[in-house]
């Protein structure tokens, strides 16, 4: 559960004391969290969900419950496409790419594709230049 928690707060480009601040929850207990010493109480799940914008249920599982749309139906049409919606949302830098490739023309993102392909080869040392 701690690594869900770590996840949601990192999201939020936060640290413990960061949400200890909002909730009133002391750094140490979330250190208890952390080794294992103790879990935490709905109340404290609530104020800590709250202070993160997930829910308790994703605090508890890493699992976000099915968002539905005003009219009843999933939100998402599968599974992958959930996660890789969270995903982005939650990676800041990943968020600002996608924001910048939607205005972008095909070719330039044919472009930009091959320019991260090419960093990745290079990074693994298969630069073959």
């Amino acid at each position: 559960m701690y690594e869900n928690y770590v996840a949601a707060r990192n999201a939020k480009e936060m640290k413990d004391a960061d949400v200890a601040r909002i909730t009133g929850i002391t750094k140490s207990t979330f250190v208890d969290w952390k080794t294992g010493r103790s879990q935490p109480k709905q109340e404290k799940l609530e104020k800590i969900a709250a202070a993160l914008d997930v829910s308790v249920e994703y605090l508890r599982t890493g699992q976000h419950p099915e968002q539905t749309s005003d009219s009843g139906q999933k939100y998402y049409f599968s599974n992958e496409t959930a996660e890789a919606a969270q995903y982005l949302y939650e990676n800041k830098d990943l968020r600002l790419l996608f924001d910048a490739a939607r205005d972008a023309e095909p070719s330039d993102l044919k472009v930009v594709h091959d320019m991260l392909l090419a960093l990745k080869r290079k990074e693994k040392g298969d630069d073959k230049t």
